[in-house]
């Protein structure tokens, strides 16, 4: 299988590429910043012509472009990015004949990381949870994933996946530093999770053997936090007032990813 990768030379493409080419597919890398590798296709996901030839001839497409938090650029550059870039992905894979595609989304297109202050109706944190999002980051996220919706349902035959991935590490340990005190701000909205880079690269390539059609949202985040507070002791301090449904014992973390298991056979640690 020949696959499309835009945004490849990212933290979270060169996770992607490197798990495909362990899967034996083949890769095209798309990225609208110049590099020296040949195989690279320089084309910006806004601009809709240059990434339209793109993918042309491939048979799948990993959508990775975007900015990657709400400090990065200003508001309107950050939101209008993201969204004119996630409906180029999709449209232009429908006029090359493309129906797998696999979407960057985020745990913050519910609201979260970058809120003031995160709202959360029940723990764990499952797909259905409905958004409270209030930064342009996680709005273009919420708004990416309703045009996937739409999308699909123009093109019922198409199977779309959106990962919604959070804080994207080498480590846990890495992902401790930098996400900095578990008692700050941040950390608190955060719920302390994070996701390996590997085990990413290893869901989105399980998102190309999805055999559902439609769009499905999903979440691919680590199954413990990184805090060493057990997970029930952060939930009654920092979140008295939301509804536990789960297990939070231990260091599990705040994030259900039981429909990755279900739908993609994923989970963090692999097979």
């Amino acid at each position: 299988m020949l696959v499309a990768v835009t945004g490849a030379q990212g933290v979270v493409g060169r996770a992607v590429i490197t798990a495909l080419t362990r899967a034996g597919h083949s890769t095209r890398p798309i990225d609208r910043t110049a590099t020296t590798d040949p195989d690279t296709i320089t084309a910006d996901a806004c601009d809709y012509p240059r990434l339209r030839d793109a993918l042309d001839g491939t048979d799948a497409l990993i959508h990775l472009a975007g900015i990657p938090n709400p400090h990065a650029a200003d508001p309107p550059t950050v939101h209008n990015t993201n969204v004119t870039a996630g409906y180029n992905a999709l449209h232009a894979a429908v006029e090359c004949g493309i129906t797998t595609v696999a979407l960057a989304s985020s745990i913050n297109a519910i609201g979260g990381a970058f809120s003031r202050r995160a709202h959360y109706e029940r723990f764990p944190v499952d797909e259905q949870h409905p958004t409270y999002n209030e930064d342009p980051y996680s709005l273009s996220k919420w708004i990416a994933e309703a045009q996937a919706d739409s999308i699909a349902r123009r093109h019922p035959h198409m199977t779309i996946s959106s990962l919604r991935i959070h804080g994207v590490t080498e480590t846990r340990d890495t992902a401790r530093t930098q996400l900095g005190p578990t008692d700050s701000d941040m950390a608190i909205n955060h719920l302390w999770g994070y996701v390996r880079a590997d085990a990413v690269g290893r869901a989105f390539e399980a998102a190309l053997h999805a055999t559902w059609q439609g769009h499905e949202t999903i979440n691919v985040v680590a199954p413990d936090t990184i805090s060493d507070q057990p997970s029930l002791e952060l939930a009654r301090r920092y979140w008295p007032h939301v509804e536990l449904r789960g297990d939070l014992t231990g260091h599990r973390g705040f994030y259900d990813c039981g429909k990755a298991q279900r739908l993609l056979g994923w989970t963090h640690t692999g097979a």
